[in-house]
């Protein structure tokens, strides 16, 4: 499964990011990936919808914050662009945000006297983690607590980068502010850009007296325990951003992310399939011909379950709501019960011989209806 860009990171701005910076950002996006820009460049437009994904779920607060809580599993099918299915066309994004540069459309840039504006915050870098996950974890959810070897706030200085009184100062070339401003001429307008302050790497401030544990960044090798709690239903490749939660930034910066994924742990008995589970049944033949009671292994426990005689291989029994739980919170999968008939391959002469005696009786015999019956079923089965 190929893992989805994180939407903050491809529109360049933090997870705190308000309703103007998310604009600003996918406007200047869209204006740099727009196909008017790029005429015949397929790469270029496979980026102009990708911000315009970005931007739809991030600009909506519903899905703004089941993004922030579940990652790319909270608002996949969601509706809007049906990004599961293949992400927005661009018929989508330009009768949705095409009034974002105050017209109907997206074409004719000239004129814009744009003001374009970078995330000058330092920030550490994102980090990811594996946890592996029982199908039990899975159904109820659980909560866990790992150890993360990481960059963190240096214990002397406390992130500050010094540990004198007089030992930072107002940067200035940009006085403060991270950035500096540039005019350029373009042949869309003249536009206006920020980018990040060279001489203080966008802290604002220049420190002159640097702690002798960091040199001044503020940040060391450590390790923090994070809990988070794994909602019930997540699924294998899922991403659970947690905010915050990833390296330190230096310069008391913003800290990076932690994302964490999940592996199922290969159940003994039951096998996933979306939310379903499926139980391979294995019966004598005796239990098919005559029918019975069978104890069938379920996430919470045991089911007892009856067989009706003459039942035949091939057969599912569905026990309903016997799944898994969608993430999401839209019910529970059922569990497939998979009848299997147990068929005997290292028999002594004595048994072949009984064996030989039963296939006589014309009980034992198929019948051209039973053939056609089992079809029917098989027809019924390929047509849903």
């Amino acid at each position: 499964m190929a893992t989805k860009r994180d939407y903050y990171e491809i529109l360049g701005v933090s997870k705190g990011a308000s309703e103007d910076e998310l604009k600003k950002a996918y406007r200047k996006m869209a204006i740099k990936y727009h196909p008017d820009k790029n005429p015949g460049d397929k790469e270029a437009e496979e980026k102009f919808k990708e911000v315009a994904e970005a931007y739809d779920v991030l600009s909506d607060t519903d899905k703004r914050a089941r993004y922030d809580r579940f990652g790319h599993a909270g608002v996949d099918n969601m509706g809007g662009g049906g990004y599961a299915a293949g992400g927005m066309s661009m018929e989508d994004i330009f009768s949705r945000f095409g009034d974002i540069f105050g017209g109907s459309g997206f074409g004719g840039f000239g004129g814009f006297g744009g003001f374009g504006t970078e995330d000058t915050t330092p920030r550490g870098a994102d980090m990811r983690v594996n946890i592996k996950l029982t199908l039990k974890e899975i159904a109820k959810g659980t909560e866990k607590k790992i150890k993360v070897k990481k960059m963190v706030h240096c214990s002397k200085c406390h992130g500050e980068g010094t540990t004198a009184p007089d030992g930072k100062s107002t940067c200035s070339v940009c006085h403060g502010s991270g950035v500096v401003t540039q005019l350029m001429r373009t042949p869309f307008g003249q536009m206006r850009s920020q980018t990040t302050c060279h001489n203080c790497n966008g802290t604002g401030s220049v420190i002159s007296k640097p702690c002798d544990q960091c040199h001044g960044k503020g940040i060391e090798r450590g390790e923090e325990v994070v809990s988070f709690n794994i909602p019930a239903g997540v699924g294998e490749g899922v991403q659970l951003p947690l905010r915050g939660k990833g390296n330190a930034a230096p310069f008391g910066g913003e800290n990076g992310d932690l994302y964490v994924q999940f592996t199922e742990v290969e159940d003994p008995n039951l096998i996933r399939n979306g939310n379903d589970l499926i139980y391979n049944l294995l019966i004598p033949i005796k239990t098919a011909i005559e029918g019975g009671k069978v104890e069938i292994p379920t996430v919470e426990g045991v089911a007892r379950v009856t067989i009706e005689p003459g039942t035949q291989p091939g057969k599912i029994l569905r026990l309903k709501d016997k799944g898994l739980p969608n993430v999401r919170g839209f019910g529970n999968g059922d569990l497939l019960i998979n009848v299997n008939v147990f068929i005997p391959t290292n028999l002594s002469k004595e048994e072949l011989d009984l064996v030989s005696k039963m296939s006589d009786k014309t009980g034992f015999i198929p019948k051209e209806e039973d053939r056609q019956t089992i079809d029917r079923k098989y027809r019924e089965m390929l047509s849903r």
